[in-house]
């Protein structure tokens, strides 16, 4: 299991760090523990934080609804979590930089 991620009782954390104002939105790699992730969006008005959820949906494949911060929405460093029907391997697959 990769160190970002987290296995939980309600789903799955993701620790990630965020890096707005990027050209465009994908997996960097790792940074200090966590997934690192570009986002096109700038870090304005809560812009970049709809982004990431948006981008996560698409490509996890899982509802918008079914992804939350935990913390960390005026951070770079971000704790996402995720529930319902998704395995952590299926995560690793879908978030490969």
């Amino acid at each position: 299991m990769p160190i970002w991620l987290k296995q939980t009782p309600a789903g799955i954390t993701l620790n990630l760090h965020c890096q707005p104002g990027a050209k465009i939105t994908k997996v960097v790699g790792l940074h200090d523990g966590c997934l690192k992730i570009s986002l096109q969006a700038p870090a304005l008005e809560n812009k970049a934080n709809e982004l990431l959820l948006v981008w996560l949906s698409k490509k996890l494949r899982v509802p918008q609804k079914q992804i939350q911060f935990v913390s960390g929405q005026n951070s770079r460093k971000k704790k996402i979590e995720i529930w319902g029907s998704i395995s952590p391997e299926q995560i690793i697959q879908a978030l490969k930089p």
